[in-house]
């Protein structure tokens, strides 16, 4: 069996990167995984791909694209992914790569997409705008992957990045393909059952929002500042846990959604400890003495409506436990600003 171990059409695996609905959000370009895109000479993968009359050319551009992808799995023992800029780029891509991601202008060149497929690794094939500006339309992305599938491979993912080139991008400084359109990533899962990527670029700043629409995963630049990264990262675990209901397989798995439950747990109950410091400072009588009894029983029997496996009798010991620690903090807050810090 080859690299691109598929495991069902909603599940696709990388190297030790599973990716598909009921599984946590992934986030290719940080910690999950990473992303090489190979340097781009020329216009088109066409024409980098070096004809007859260019032979020596050709191959000495393979020769750099192997030493590059060679100096990256060198540098990353995770799943690595290459985009690479012509088909002379496919044999390196083939001996150190976990998966290959075609290029906007890759989906409209069925060749390029079957000669990428039958590397027998997994797909990932971006919608977006080219350098040239031209975008694929959801029909011609759609049918790359139909191309690689009936090149016998169906470890595919779909990767959307937009492809909208509207004057209001240049105007804001974006780029054309910055922005996912996050309805296409929604309809593509809905109707491939295949996983989706949404494309964020160089920004986090749409992370949650894809998340929530539905991406499997989050494909950052390879170029991304850190900020961008924790962003992602963040929404991929915090708001996945909050808004995708997954659906573990294994004790790992299980012990993984834990931890990102806790997490958002940890987020919630800070931003809780806040909002009741400043309560405090608005209450006429603040601190243990301004407790309000019963608004807390109405809180608890509120609570107890959306999770009740744990019910009022098990949720109210939780949040006044939850109540005191934020009064306490609140009060070493006070304490603090009277003392001058």
């Amino acid at each position: 069996m080859s690299k691109a171990a598929q495991l069902d059409r909603d599940a696709v695996r990388i190297g030790d990167l599973m990716i598909g609905h009921g599984l946590p959000v992934v986030v290719i370009g940080g910690e999950d995984a990473r992303w090489l895109r190979l340097p781009a000479d020329g216009d088109s993968p066409e024409t980098r791909a070096g004809g007859a009359s260019d032979k020596a050319a050709a191959e000495t551009a393979a020769e750099t694209a192997g030493d590059g992808v060679g100096e990256a799995r060198a540098r990353w023992a995770g799943p690595l992914l290459v985009e690479p800029s012509s088909a002379a780029d496919l044999p390196a891509v083939a001996r150190h790569a976990d998966a290959v991601v075609l290029g906007p202008a890759w989906a409209r060149e069925p060749g390029l997409v079957r000669a990428a497929a039958r590397l027998g690794l997994p797909v990932i094939i971006q919608r977006g705008s080219d350098q040239r500006g031209h975008a694929a339309t959801p029909e011609e992305w759609l049918a790359a992957a139909d191309h690689c599938a009936d090149e016998g491979n169906e470890a595919i993912v779909l990767c959307e990045g937009g492809g909208r080139t509207e004057p209001a991008a240049s105007v804001l400084g974006l780029a054309p393909d910055s922005a996912p359109d996050l309805a296409v990533v929604r309809a593509a899962r809905e109707r491939t059952g295949r996983p989706v990527l949404a494309a964020l670029g160089r920004d986090g700043g749409l992370a949650g929002a894809a998340v929530a629409a539905g991406a499997d995963g989050l494909l950052l630049d390879p170029a991304a500042p850190p900020e961008a990264r924790a962003a992602a990262g963040e929404a991929a675990t915090v708001l996945a846990a909050l808004l995708r209901p997954q659906s573990p397989r294994t004790l790992t798995e299980a012990r993984g959604e834990i931890d990102r439950v806790d997490a958002a747990l940890a987020v919630l109950l800070e931003r809780r400890a806040l909002l009741a410091a400043r309560i405090q400072r608005l209450k006429p009588v603040g601190g243990f003495r301004g407790r309000d009894m019963e608004r807390e029983r109405r809180l608890v029997a509120g609570m107890a409506r959306r999770a009740p496996r744990l019910g009022v009798r098990r949720l109210a010991p939780i949040m006044n436990a939850v109540i005191e620690a934020g009064l306490h903090a609140a009060e070493e807050e006070r304490a603090r600003d009277r003392d001058g810090g």
